[in-house]
């Protein structure tokens, strides 16, 4: 049986593909409208990738596999995903 995790569990998998703290990002259920930032969706790392669910609803929020040259990052069931930058 799969033990969900928080989204921390993700968040250095992430980091090697986005160049900021992407646990910290905003971001919008597709399915229900629930707001929140990524560290709090539910995530379980024991399937042939990685799958974030939403909180409020249990939908599919993003997949995340990964091969030794490469990475496939679903992100269907997000509204959006905000991420801040840095000016320079």
């Amino acid at each position: 049986m799969s033990v969900p995790l928080d989204g921390n569990a993700i968040a250095g998998a992430l980091g090697e593909l986005f160049a900021v703290d992407v646990s910290v990002a905003r971001l919008e259920c597709g399915g229900c409208g629930m707001e929140g930032v990524v560290a709090e969706v539910v995530v379980y790392i024991d399937a042939p990738g990685v799958v974030a669910r939403c909180r409020a609803c249990d939908n599919v929020l993003f997949r995340l596999v990964r091969a030794p040259d490469r990475a496939w990052l679903d992100l269907r069931g997000v509204a959006y995903l905000r991420l801040r930058t840095t000016s320079t």
